[in-house]
């Protein structure tokens, strides 16, 4: 044996190859291998083993653990042994039920070698119940083909209505679905009415049965249409993955909530609806709203519109108020007062003022007065002297004003005097 082939060579070993392989780690030979080398060659064997690559393998499920990362381990056994069994997250779009110890299944999947831990186990890749092999193909095969159609199109999606006063139901008369959605509408809007029509779920017929309902209640003009039943196997929920059905739902002008089976259960009634609901009592909340929460909001609605509104009539009266006193400080009248004050005041300054100047004018008058006193003539001619003129009335301030011959006026101050220069001399003082 040649050690490229214990570093993982992709290549098939030879017969020898694997013979010698198998018996050199219990050998006494020179060759010594780690327990990687040989974990790592019986990968490859499995690997290069196409029968492994892709096998069904049919048993009973035990010791089912559902760990947090998504991923499903558990063992799958008969009368004669066991093996490891892991389904990793990614492939759970394979399981449609909820599996449980002691389920009879049969899986599609790879059987590998764990490296780590040197065991070989079953990688499933799609789990179906036993007898329910050929229904779930059919159900991937009719699923893949509508897909590939658009019916899934989220496109053709109808809003469901908020409020419904008319509710189409699609289920068995005497099963648990219907008494579920009628406790749960019950409970939370008596006022909606629930129109049922009594279809066949299981069995033969059952497609048809559905597809009759979904028409009728289309036509009878209903708010809104559950359609499901209780949980059940795959053939129990068959009608529901019946192409007939989808394309009822797909062609119903009403908008559809379907509710088939468990949280699990997944029908292609499920994919065609215009809403799926994991049961039919969450299809019931979705479809009837809560009477008492609407009636609770709205009177929170109302106290708060209240509460708006009083805040904004306190807003409202304060600045009504300011307006009101800027009115007050504008009114014509107040300010036809103020200037009357502001008038009064002024005249009663002004006549200060004019009072002031004329105290000011008069002392200033007597001041003139009596400098003008002291150059009055009158008061000259009162101490003896006398005003002398010309007979045109201008006075002869000096000899040199007159000549002989003129005919002058001599004023004292009891009278007056006509003289005529009789002769005219100086007597040299400028």
């Amino acid at each position: 044996m040649r050690d490229d082939i214990w570093g993982g060579r992709k290549s098939a070993p030879s017969s020898k190859e694997a013979e010698g392989a198998a018996a050199a780690p219990v050998s006494r030979g020179p060759n010594i291998y780690t327990v990687t080398q040989v974990n790592r060659y019986i990968h490859n064997m499995f690997a290069q083993d196409y029968l492994l690559k892709t096998l069904r393998v049919r048993g009973e499920v035990s010791n089912v653990k559902y760990h947090q990362s998504g991923h499903i381990y558990f063992s799958l056994k008969d009368e004669g042994g066991a093996m490891a069994c892991v389904m990793f997250a990614g492939n759970r779009k394979g399981l449609s039920f909820p599996m449980r110890d002691g389920d009879q299944v049969v899986i599609l999947g790879t059987v590998d070698v764990f490296e780590r831990d040197g065991r070989y186990q079953l990688y499933a890749k799609t789990i179906t119940r036993e007898g329910a092999g050929g229904l779930y193909e059919r159900f991937l095969a009719l699923k893949n083909t509508l897909e590939e159609m658009g019916m899934f199109s989220p496109r053709y999606k109808k809003p469901i209505p908020r409020y419904v006063r008319r509710l189409g139901i699609v289920t068995a008369p005497t099963g648990a679905a219907i008494q579920d959605i009628r406790n749960i509408s019950a409970r939370r809007d008596r006022s909606v009415t629930l129109i049922l029509y009594p279809a066949l779920v299981q069995g033969e017929g059952a497609a048809q049965s559905v597809v009759r309902g979904i028409r009728l209640l289309d036509q009878a003009g209903v708010d809104v249409i559950i359609v499901g039943r209780g949980g059940g196997s795959i053939e129990d929920l068959w009608a529901f993955n019946e192409e007939a059905v989808a394309r009822a739902i797909f062609e119903c002008r009403t908008p559809i909530i379907s509710a088939v089976g468990h949280e699990t259960d997944f029908t292609i009634a499920d994919f065609v609806a215009d809403m799926r609901a994991p049961t039919p009592s969450a299809a019931a909340e979705i479809a009837v709203s809560d009477r008492q929460l609407l009636l609770d909001t709205l009177k929170g609605y109302e106290a708060a519109m209240a509460g708006l509104m009083r805040q904004n009539f306190a807003a409202a009266r304060q600045a009504l108020k300011l307006k009101e006193a800027h009115l007050l400080v504008q009114n014509p009248e107040n300010r036809l007062r103020d200037n009357r004050q502001r008038l009064s005041y002024l005249s009663e300054r002004l006549d200060e003022a004019i009072k002031k100047k004329l105290l000011l004018e008069r002392q200033r008058l007597s001041l003139y007065a009596q400098r003008l006193e002291g150059c009055s003539p009158l008061k000259a001619l009162a101490s003896g002297y006398a005003y002398v003129e010309d007979e045109g009335g201008h006075p002869v301030s000096g000899v040199k004003d007159a000549k002989k011959g003129d005919a002058l006026s001599v004023i004292f101050k009891d009278g007056a005097l006509k003289v005529r220069v009789e002769d005219v001399s100086f007597i040299g003082i400028e």
